[in-house]
């Protein structure tokens, strides 16, 4: 698979190795910002990869709680302003969603390696609304071992820089649905949570998502906002994750590696029910 255009850029190193010296290029993710617009005001500016924009200031908006569903979105598209060869903002048109910028708008930028640290209040990183995924999903603790290897086996932008987190959906026989890359682990989760919602699949009550990196809180809760009933990440949950977790009934592992995983709830889903 070919890295979407403009994730990767090349620059010159130099390498020391055991002492030999060598000048060669690397690969390295790409970091930019995007802006994301609604009805024409700027919302929030994340840094993020390039690619999957779209998808990327789709799934923002659902996972924040803007909109909650396909039908709340008129219009998306990258604008590029006539100086710029290339576009770092997504207008978002809605209908029928209730958008009020100063109850939404963030003080600050979010940075690639959080999606919350630019909410304006301690209140306002629960998102409201969150329901509790499908309790009667289950998936065979044999098909989960199997998750890391496949997603690895399609993550083209890691593969040449070793820099990106990945959030990938499976089907409960295992079978890869979707994956996206990207420096920001919430954003990766995004992109993928907007592909959904422009495919017009959401909610993913019968799928399975996988993250490369640890399951924090924002992916928790963003997993949980587009219906998914197991998160898996291949490291730890936090503390506030597992709580959510337990709270509304999501299966949640973690450590998922080889032959291994820990469950830290949910663990109906996933263990056979004793006799």
């Amino acid at each position: 698979m070919r890295p979407p255009a403009r994730s990767l850029e090349i620059t010159q190193v130099t390498e020391w190795n055991d002492g030999a010296i060598h000048a060669q290029q690397d690969s390295l993710a790409a970091e930019e910002p995007l802006e994301i617009r609604v009805d024409g005001t700027p919302l929030t500016v994340t840094m993020r990869t390039p690619g999957s924009d779209l998808e990327l200031a789709a799934g923002f908006l659902l996972t924040e709680g803007i909109i909650e569903s396909h039908d709340h979105l008129a219009q998306i598209r990258a604008l590029a302003p006539d100086s710029a060869a290339k576009s770092n903002i997504v207008e978002v048109q809605l209908k029928n969603a209730k958008f009020m910028v100063e109850t939404r708008q963030r003080n600050f930028f979010a940075a690639s390696s959080c999606g919350i640290c630019g909410k304006a209040s301690i209140e306002s990183i629960r998102r409201r609304g969150l329901r509790s995924p499908d309790p009667d999903f289950r998936v065979p603790a044999q098909v989960l071992c199997r998750l890391p290897e496949t997603l690895r086996a399609d993550q083209p932008v890691f593969d040449r820089t070793g820099g990106l987190h990945a959030a990938a959906l499976f089907d409960e026989q295992g079978n890869l649905i979707a994956v996206r890359e990207d420096i920001g682990r919430h954003n990766a989760v995004d992109k993928l949570v907007g592909w959904a919602l422009l495919e017009d699949r959401l909610p993913l009550s019968h799928f399975i998502m996988l993250v490369s990196g640890r399951g924090g809180f924002e992916v928790i809760q963003k997993a949980l906002a587009a219906g998914v009933p197991v998160l898996a990440s291949v490291s730890a949950p936090s503390s506030l994750a597992v709580k959510l977790a337990r709270e509304l009934g999501l299966t949640l592992v973690g450590f998922l590696r080889g032959h291994r995983f820990v469950i830290y709830s949910g663990s109906f889903r996933c263990l056979p029910t004793p006799p």
